[in-house]
């Protein structure tokens, strides 16, 4: 595209250093609630990072293959970027400071959050290049309907299934078959398998997205203002029936996130590409580098979590040197020091960007 949105670019950079700042607070024992995600039904703001950055691959997806001539070579693309996704995100889940560098194999973490994003796009952008819009609705809402009913209607080793963190609920169940050590948690994966399907169509509405933001349509903002509180309407009223929840994906978390993200693009839209202000400069270089700059921060933080200095880590040396005063909480400490690490990621960002620098996963 000659003509760059600049509203997408905006909100793909915001939601990449929201995902790195609730990333990588100065200690998880002292976070500001909003920070955090719901322990499990409910959702806070952290709990619509992600989402935000799947509508947004859908949205880009759109921008990328719209008018372009689509053959072997295309698909050939779409499966070396899936896979290196999802290797980076397994290299994330393996790697350890101590010889040969990798953990024992029963430890590694098989899903995650690359991991997702590779699927995620695999299925977005295969879906997208093989039917149209009115066709994506339907496949969008086979998939929401269909996770509803199988989450809630088959029974779990003749047990009915339930909707909390149990081992009767489908979802959990069936991580812990499949991936048995290599979840998450014990006894269930945030990015588990059953899940993965709902997550797709979180991409397939920033598709629509993407497809009204191209189109000739007239008050793009107002109609993605409609669409968004739509969304949220029907999300909430879902609710009680299939419980908003990110660590399940529910059908009603993908509704209403997809929602807030139409809502907030529409306003950047509006302020950025109706009205042209300038503003969000910074986003917009966190965009360029997206991936990279996700990868770099989980890496470092990782690795600072391995060293030793003392007693404590490398990185809890620093955050118990540099932050943590008697004057000021534990909290606002905790996000001071997260608000440094995205300062550097953004200062990174702004030098790639200047330099033309653009890593493509």
């Amino acid at each position: 595209m000659k003509d760059r949105i600049s509203s997408v670019d905006i909100f793909r950079g915001a939601t990449i250093v929201l995902m790195i700042l609730v990333n990588t607070p100065g200690t998880w024992s002292a976070v500001y609630a909003p920070f955090l995600h719901a322990e499990w039904h409910g959702y806070t703001p952290t709990d619509l990072v992600f989402p935000f950055f799947l509508f947004i691959v859908g949205t880009s997806i759109v921008f990328a293959y719209t008018n372009k001539v689509t053959n072997s070579g295309t698909y050939k693309k779409i499966v070396i970027r899936t896979l290196k996704l999802i290797g980076l995100g397994l290299f994330l889940g393996a790697f350890t400071l101590s010889f040969p560098f990798f953990k024992d194999f029963a430890d590694i973490r098989f899903p995650g959050v690359l991991q997702r994003i590779g699927v995620v796009f695999f299925f977005a952008s295969i879906l997208f290049l093989n039917f149209n819009w009115k066709t994506l609705i339907g496949i969008a809402a086979f998939f929401l309907i269909g996770y509803w009913l199988l989450m809630t209607v088959i029974p779990v080793e003749g047990v009915a299934s339930t909707l909390e963190r149990a081992p009767n609920n489908l979802a959990n169940w069936l991580d812990v078959k499949v991936f048995g050590s290599h979840n998450y948690k014990a006894d269930y994966d945030p990015e588990g398998l059953l899940s993965t399907i709902p997550s797709i169509v979180s991409s397939l509405l920033g598709i629509f997205t993407g497809l009204i933001l191209l189109s000739k349509q007239e008050k793009k903002a107002t109609i993605l203002m409609g669409i968004g509180g739509s969304l949220l309407i029907i999300g909430h009223v879902w609710d009680i029936f299939f419980p908003i929840n990110k660590a399940l994906w529910s059908s009603s978390f993908v509704l209403v996130t997809a929602g807030w993200a139409n809502l907030i693009l529409a306003l950047i839209y509006y302020l950025t590409d109706v009205k042209k202000m300038q503003f969000g400069s910074i986003f917009r270089y966190a965009g360029a580098n997206a991936i990279t700059l996700y990868f770099l921060s989980s890496f470092i933080s990782k690795i600072m979590g391995m060293i030793k200095v003392g007693e404590t880590s490398l990185h809890g040396w620093l955050f118990d040197t540099v932050y943590t005063h008697d004057f000021m909480s534990l909290q606002l400490s905790s996000l001071l020091y997260g608000l440094s690490v995205v300062a550097f990621y953004c200062l990174l960002a702004y030098v790639l960007y200047q330099r033309k620098i653009f890593i493509k996963i």
